[in-house]
């Protein structure tokens, strides 16, 4: 089996690690070491910026 491609950019998801407050946690442990709920949340956070995104080119 082959892995899935990500969706998000790792540019992106640095960015809201950041904004959400545990990008420390992604530079020591890596992507693995992020809490269940802390990747929901970042997950939560893009599609907030992809709606905002979509209706700013209405």
């Amino acid at each position: 089996m082959s892995r899935r491609r990500g969706v998000m950019s790792d540019r992106l998801k640095e960015e809201i690690a950041k904004e959400l407050g545990f990008y420390d946690t992604v530079e020591k442990e890596g992507w693995g070491g992020i809490k269940a709920k802390d990747a929901g949340n970042m997950v939560k956070r893009a599609i907030e910026l992809a709606e905002q995104n979509l209706h700013a080119r209405k």
